[in-house]
């Protein structure tokens, strides 16, 4: 037997593998294809402290390796996530992550001390970048000080541990991960979407109409792994990575980097059950590799 179990700034989960927010809905849209107790966490949608209607479309494309989206954060506001959405997910034996967006610190602030109240709400993932709202995440993701401020702001008032959630589209992630430190994270998720373009020459026209969107999916598993190690080294609070996880090996490179958990995203619109292949893939791993717990592979290439 061996011991799958990780704990995120003191939030035990029954194994490393959870899904990234906005590719899971908020747990209700995968429920029938997904046991959702066997899950370490759901990572919820982002939600905001009003209803979002998101860019125009078309607002996804496919592209060589993965996918691009500028959905601008669509969601339907606090009210509605707590009324329908939380009390669905306390159905469930596992950890829920509330995903929190905003435009301004008080935008957050205000998301953050109404899921204070919820207790089926385990940890905030704060998402501060999104390269797709104008107005936006991108202003606190790329900025050290901002995002040191922007995270002591939310600790004060959070009720629970709170992950950040890093943008790649940075000169240097670990000077942004030492900022969210140092703001206070509980934290860090890693990565979220690199921005891309992508142009139909047959339509001479942008594929999506926000013109720039967020690349995920295999082709930027690569350049996440090699940012879960370098910010690994520079921090000392746990990292869940993400970035092209499709199967078990791709999320034990995170995990070997230096990782705790890891979230499936992109992956799940290919293949919904692919959170469940990764979990049974990484059990197998151990068996074969004789490893009795989880713990031992978290940066063991270090």
């Amino acid at each position: 037997m061996h011991n799958m179990k990780v704990s995120i700034a003191g939030v035990e989960l029954k194994n490393p593998v959870m899904t990234a927010s906005g590719t899971f809905g908020s747990g209700m849209e995968y429920s029938e294809f997904v046991d959702l107790s066997r899950l370490g966490a759901v990572v919820t949608k982002g939600v905001a402290n009003v209803p979002w209607t998101g860019n125009p479309t078309p607002r996804v494309a496919e592209i060589r390796g993965g996918m691009m989206n500028a959905i601008g954060l669509q969601n339907p506001g606090i009210d509605t996530f707590c009324a329908r959405d939380l009390p669905f997910l306390a159905q469930y034996d596992t950890v829920v992550i509330a995903n929190v967006c905003g435009r301004t610190t008080e935008d957050y602030c205000e998301v953050v001390e109404r899921l204070g109240e919820e207790k089926t709400v385990g940890l905030l993932e704060i998402n501060i970048s999104c390269p797709n709202v104008k107005c936006g995440g991108i202003s606190f993701g790329q900025d050290p000080k901002a995002v040191e401020d922007i995270t002591h702001e939310i600790k004060r008032r959070a009720k629970q541990p709170v992950i950040m959630k890093l943008s790649p589209n940075v000169t240097d992630i670990t000077e942004i991960a030492r900022a969210a430190e140092a703001g206070g994270a509980d934290a860090l998720s890693m990565i979220n979407t690199l921005t891309g373009m992508k142009i139909d020459v047959n339509r001479r026209t942008f594929a999506i109409a926000n013109k720039t969107g967020g690349v995920s999916g295999p082709a930027i598993h690569p350049i996440a792994v090699r940012m879960v190690y370098q910010t690994a080294q520079a921090v000392s609070v746990p990292i869940i990575g993400m970035g092209g996880i499709a199967t078990a090996e791709d999320a034990l490179e995170f995990i070997l980097a230096g990782a705790t958990a890891v979230a499936v995203g992109t992956a799940n619109f290919r293949n919904p059950t692919a959170t469940l292949e990764v979990i049974d893939g990484i059990a197998e791993y151990m068996d074969r590799q004789k490893v009795s717990d989880i713990r031992e592979l978290i940066g063991a290439v270090m």
